[in-house]
């Protein structure tokens, strides 16, 4: 194994972890260092086939090609080539992921963080990735590890039981995919939550949601709670800025609803690109009726990386702008994210408008609900308030 079992994380490691990643959820700092974990004597060859897998979701054709069937790109992959995430391989007519297993981030966060506001708040995530993405948005905060191929960055190998058994050993009740891109990773999102689940741990996915139906349906729905990042609410946009498709993403936000699975949605506000009142009725309106008035709706600061340096940080007041106009066409849960300490960050009962959950960035401050029911007045809060 290359985890020693023996390592634990202590609560000052943990902060040190979780300040490092600071209020827009990217990562710097691991915090179960993987380079101090002992390294297995296994060749080069050994190392790669541990994490080789066939993948799932894919048929095969004429001439030892393939056609991947996992996210609607549908890559027509040649031999000896791989797909536009860059992590699956055919070799010689059969398809591989080449990252089952191959954790290059790995970290304790909190449920907050992800973000997920109606699901099991105050505890901790275990939370993991490999490489790789199927989109290429230019604000990614993790594009050293989504936009790279699995030779390129460190791994180690994290089988799903071993995985489980460090969630148990942490006192985490879920396990994350999350960070980079957990479509591309599929298989291991699959195998793990399988061993999680029989570990008693629960399962949660955060995704883009570029992902076709057939293996939402197998791999999500294994998941306990999903967020998906609508990152915008115009195909342009989504062309431009994200190198993908809007109606996709819509699509398996309604499949995710018909499933009933527990899902909150994040909309990153970038100035000028997406923050234009029209675009904030339009996604509000369309969640309400296609997914209903309860579900969460968080609208995120931007703050400028990777391709997309030159915009400023998203003024509070578009911010507030949104949740204004998200809150008036009917949406009873609108968050404000990335602003620690703003009062849109609290949940307030839709029915008597008293405040329920109080939160200080990834901190909850006070608790008000009973039962998943408002404390004062006794009307239902939708989500999961405890294990």
């Amino acid at each position: 194994m290359l985890f020693d079992c023996s390592l634990q994380l202590n609560r000052r490691s943990f902060l040190l972890s979780a300040a490092s990643a600071g209020a827009t959820g990217s990562l710097s700092l691991l915090a179960l260092p993987l380079e101090a974990m002992p390294v297995m004597e296994t060749s080069q060859a050994q190392e790669e086939a541990q994490f080789t897998v066939e993948a799932r979701f894919y048929e095969k054709l004429a001439n030892r090609k393939i056609r991947c069937k996992l996210c609607p790109r549908e890559c027509n992959v040649g031999d000896r080539e791989r797909g536009y995430c860059g992590v699956r391989e055919n070799r010689g007519g059969t398809y591989y992921t080449l990252v089952h297993s191959r954790v290059c981030a790995l970290n304790i966060d909190p449920v907050e963080k992800k973000p997920l506001f109606h699901y099991l708040p105050g505890t901790s995530a275990f939370s993991v990735a490999t490489v790789g993405c199927n989109v290429n948005c230019k604000f990614c905060q993790n594009w050293d590890i989504s936009q790279s191929r699995p030779e390129q960055v460190p791994a180690r190998y994290l089988p799903p039981k071993r995985a489980a058994e460090m969630a148990l050993q942490n006192h985490c009740p879920t396990i994350a995919f999350t960070y980079s891109e957990p479509v591309v990773f599929i298989e291991y999102v699959m195998d793990t939550s399988d061993a999680a689940h029989e570990a008693g741990i629960r399962t949660i996915v955060v995704s883009n949601g570029y992902i076709q139906e057939k293996p939402l349906r197998e791999a999500y729905g294994k998941m306990d709670a999903v967020k998906i990042d609508l990152k915008a609410f115009t195909e342009s946009y989504y062309q431009k800025v994200v190198t993908g498709d809007l109606k996709p993403v819509l699509d398996t936000l309604v499949t995710l609803r018909k499933m009933g699975k527990w899902t909150e949605i994040v909309y990153l506000v970038a100035p000028t690109l997406n923050d234009g009142d029209a675009e904030f009725r339009g996604a509000a309106k369309w969640v309400k009726e296609n997914l209903g008035e309860e579900v969460p709706l968080h609208f995120t600061q931007f703050h400028p990386d990777y391709l997309l340096k030159n915009l400023p940080i998203t003024p509070i007041a578009t911010l507030e702008r949104a949740r204004a106009i998200a809150t008036a066409e009917g949406l009873h849960y609108v968050y404000i994210g990335n602003v620690p300490g703003h009062p849109a960050e609290n949940t307030y009962c839709p029915k008597c408008g008293k405040l329920l959950v109080q939160r200080l960035g990834f901190e909850i401050r006070q608790m008000s609900i009973q039962h998943g029911k408002c404390g004062f007045c006794g009307h239902a809060i939708p989500g999961v308030w405890s294990a």
